[in-house]
């Protein structure tokens, strides 16, 4: 197909809206490429009902504005807020818009598209001046974000409003937008929060930024070093939260949980008091959005290291988030640890073993993430090319660990699993081997010095297990990934209470999903709110 003829057949329709008219050219396009093509260039084009509930975030107050769409596709973004924009402010008079768009392909689809938006503009007196840029966004604007970009009075253009959907996929070390980006990620970073921590250095001191992006960066290591940057550039004033994964870009088979921000430059004369929390199923709620105002301390504690970002909902999570702020505990303060199994299973083939004897001390047990289950680990379970054994010997011995009382933990969970932390007890009087092998999609927490008592790993266990400490892990994590990084950050009651869950918990010799969360939380001392007769 010749899509220089065909993108010809696309002209707007009768009095059509801008914005539906770019939505109507993304629409094409994609029937054009293959799921492939956008795949590899992290395209996930905006749905009009997004488009329109990010830009009806954005407010204007002036006759003259700038607007920058650092990824703009076929324009939606920036066509739908300058639509908004112009209805609810009538005194705009000139529109100065910068687009960045890497695929060349898309070019003339955006320019279509900013064609007929300048015809609709120039019909309400408005000027529109427009430039759509083939270069990587990254790489042409890196100097916002050195620290050395002033010194010689270099400073990048900024702009009054900033909207975007940008690529999302993982960056090697060795990526020159990586390399250009080493003051704001950690080893591997996902391109999208370079484009939000550029986007946030380009607004001008009254500026607006909305983005709609993973949840991911709001924990978590790899995002540590650009959150500390973000949050002391910007102050995030609303997010709106999606509860379903596959309503935003479904189509595109995107299940990963999305966010919308709005922010503003962090001005040292303004405390930021308040922060606006919506959300809604999917898109076709969003016209009935619950918002919320919280505590903007409530949300982030900017004295923190790790500048975690918390967005509650609900009134259950708020209450278990005030919950967990009164734990003094954690893994390292009780004299635990936690790694991350060694046993890397491409690497290891020579070594892992189908059948095996553990009488025989050669031989040592090899559990993988499907054995680990809520309070329960099942293994042997046979299951193709996840042989459930391990050969001991000099050159395997890196790949062991001792035979003590273990925790293991899911380091992934499925996209659609109820719950996102997924643990089970490992008793080592179970088994009579010396060793035993961990593969790497497993965590397990253990002393270093002397063993985990079997109060302690059946209360904290129980505790990982239990709906209120899933609900908390979900508040902060918006991955299915469960790092060893967070668990070490998780707070935990005493260590009382801890084993007051395992005590009573052997004493039953019960350990039913049902009971752990009725013993949790009353250790605990919470209610949830859907029973409480204080809805606080």
């Amino acid at each position: 197909m010749d899509k220089e003829k065909t993108i010809n057949t696309i002209q707007p329709e009768e009095q059509e809206l801008p914005s539906h008219f770019a939505y109507r050219l993304g629409e094409y396009y994609a029937t054009l490429n293959t799921a492939e093509h956008k795949k590899v260039r992290g395209q996930f084009f905006t749905p009009l009902e997004i488009a329109s509930f990010m830009t009806s975030l954005m407010q204007n107050n002036k006759s003259d504005i700038s607007i920058l769409d650092p990824g703009c596709g076929t324009g939606i973004l920036s066509v739908t807020l300058i639509e908004n924009l112009v209805e609810q402010s009538p005194i705009i008079s000139n529109i100065e818009l910068v687009g960045y768009e890497i695929d060349t392909s898309l070019i003339q689809f955006c320019e279509l598209s900013l064609q007929y938006l300048n015809q609709w503009l120039k019909s309400r007196k408005i000027s529109l001046s427009y430039r759509v840029s083939n270069l990587d966004f990254i790489l042409e604007n890196r100097r916002a974000i050195e620290s050395t970009h002033d010194l010689f009075g270099n400073l990048p253009e900024r702009y009054d409003f900033i909207v975007s959907n940008p690529p999302f996929f993982k960056l090697s070390k060795d990526d020159p937008r990586t390399k250009a980006a080493k003051s704001v990620v950690n080893g591997h970073a996902n391109i999208y929060s370079i484009f939000m921590a550029i986007s946030a250095s380009l607004l001008k001191p009254q500026g607006q930024l909305v983005f709609i992006i993973p949840r991911s960066f709001c924990s978590g290591n790899y995002f540590q070093a650009f959150r500390e940057f973000f949050f002391t550039t910007v102050d995030i004033v609303h997010a709106h939260l999606f509860h379903s994964r596959r309503s935003i870009f479904g189509k595109d088979n995107v299940l990963q949980e999305m966010i919308i921000v709005k922010c503003v430059p962090k001005d040292t004369n303004i405390i930021r008091s308040n922060v606006s929390i919506s959300s809604s199923q999917g898109l076709s709620d969003l016209c009935e959005v619950k918002i919320q105002e919280l505590p903007a301390r409530f949300i982030l504690d900017y004295e923190s290291s790790a500048k975690i970002l918390f967005l509650p909902t609900n009134d259950e999570e708020k209450k278990i988030i005030k919950l967990f702020s009164t734990f003094e505990g954690s893994l390292n303060k009780y004299g635990f640890q936690i790694s991350t199994g060694p046993v890397v299973d491409f690497r290891s083939t020579e070594y892992i073993i189908e059948e095996g004897d553990l009488h025989n001390e050669l031989i040592a047990p090899l559990f993988w993430l499907h054995n680990v289950h809520k309070m329960d680990l099942k293994w042997p379970l046979k299951k193709k090319s996840k042989g459930q054994y391990i050969i001991v010997d000099n050159k395997s011995m890196p790949l062991l660990v001792r035979n003590k009382n273990y925790i293991f933990i899911r380091r992934f969970s499925s996209k659609d699993d109820k719950s996102r932390l997924i643990a089970a007890p490992y008793f080592s009087n179970a088994i009579s081997s010396k060793f035993i092998g961990i593969e790497n999609r497993v965590n397990y927490i253990y002393k270093p010095i002397g063993n985990l008592n079997r109060i302690e790993l059946v209360g904290l266990t129980a505790l990982l297990n239990s709906e209120l400490f899933d609900k908390y892990f979900r508040i902060l994590n918006g991955n299915v990934n469960v790092s060893s990084t967070e668990l070490k950050l998780l707070p935990l009651p005493s260590l009382e209470k801890i084993c007051a869950v395992g005590n009573e918990l052997i004493l039953k010799n019960a350990f039913s999903l049902t009971l752990i969360n009725e013993i949790v939380n009353d250790k605990l001392e919470f209610k949830p709110v859907s029973i409480a007769n204080d809805q606080d």
